[in-house]
């Protein structure tokens, strides 16, 4: 499998800073405590939430309380975003003008939900635009993350994913999809009963569209937190589609998702040795070397280097 390593923001193209998302964690923007706990915990990217978790009664409310934790809490060594709601909402205007007017400097990316088209990218990306012009900020400096939750979005997805420069990862949201395609069961993303890997294609679907822009792929939420095998499993097998991040809606679930999520350290090991072997042939004028009992070529080298470089980012060499 090839691993795919990513900056901290959208800025991914200059492939500098780079970063791991292998662990997204859920976070209740009206929640003061549970935002405090994320802060020090060991998932790659925080998302402070404003859409689901929140009742609609609490939902303006919930911005000052996201505000000040994105302002006083030390988020660094993490990708720190937020969920606004749907651009169908009533919210989702001043979930953007307020916060980012406040704390933009602080924000990574804005996690966009039930996105449709490349139409919903552009309606917030022109507004995003504008407040950070107007709170002084560079334009540009925050990211965008498509959730894609529906039919529509699904069929959509490849010109979603190619929508905009902004664009940091495309999402995979297994709840609202499974109501929206009128699947049975109340359990998020787990259908044991399914003669098979039940996301398997809307995940391939999702994941050929994000690799497809050079974005990583993150897959949806695990519901049953006392369930460690299940979350495991489920990741695992988002893992062997090319999807190179979960979300995490408990602490338990963190070490699991970054452990699958990362490099097997023994092939990480072995990459480190092809790249160092693939060097020093090239310095040699040789195109292909011999490590391991197995010949390696440039495209070899090439996976072998993104092995390495996700590695080092989770600090496996």
């Amino acid at each position: 499998m090839i691993y795919y390593v990513w900056p901290i923001n959208h800025n991914w193209r200059t492939m500098s800073d780079l970063t791991l998302r292998r662990t997204q964690l859920a976070t209740p923007a009206s929640d003061e405590q549970m935002m405090a706990s994320a802060a020090e915990s060991a998932a790659d990217e925080v998302f402070l939430d404003l859409e689901d978790s929140v009742a609609p009664s609490a939902k303006a409310d919930a911005r000052q309380p996201l505000i000040e934790a994105a302002r006083e809490h030390d988020w660094s060594g993490q990708v720190l975003s937020y969920r606004i709601n749907g651009i169908d909402t009533q919210w989702w205007y001043n979930d953007i003008i307020e916060v980012i007017s406040e704390v933009g400097e602080e924000i990574d990316d804005i996690i966009v939900p039930k996105v449709k088209s490349a139409s919903d990218i552009h309606t917030v990306e022109n507004l995003l635009e504008q407040v950070e012009v107007n709170a002084g900020l560079e334009v540009g400096s925050v990211g965008l993350e498509p959730q894609i939750e529906d039919g529509e979005g699904m069929h959509n997805v490849h010109e979603i994913a190619h929508a905009s420069d902004r664009l940091s990862s495309l999402i995979f949201g297994p709840g609202d999809y499974s109501a929206a395609m009128g699947t049975p069961g109340l359990d998020i993303g787990q259908f044991p009963e399914y003669p098979g890997h039940y996301w398997h294609h809307a995940l391939s679907e999702v994941n050929a569209a994000a690799k497809s822009a050079g974005l990583p792929c993150m897959d949806g939420p695990y519901a049953d937190i006392d369930d460690t095998e299940g979350f495991r499993e489920s990741a695992e097998r988002a893992n062997m589609l090319g999807c190179d991040g979960k979300w995490v809606i408990h602490p338990s679930q963190i070490e699991i998702g970054n452990e699958v999520f990362a490099p097997d350290p023994e092939v990480a090991e072995r990459a480190d040795r092809i790249v160092e072997a693939y060097a020093e042939a090239m310095e040699e004028g040789r195109g292909a070397v011999e490590v391991d009992g197995q010949m390696v070529d440039e495209a070899t080298n090439k996976m072998a280097q993104e092995i390495v470089e996700r590695a080092e980012a989770a600090d496996l060499l």
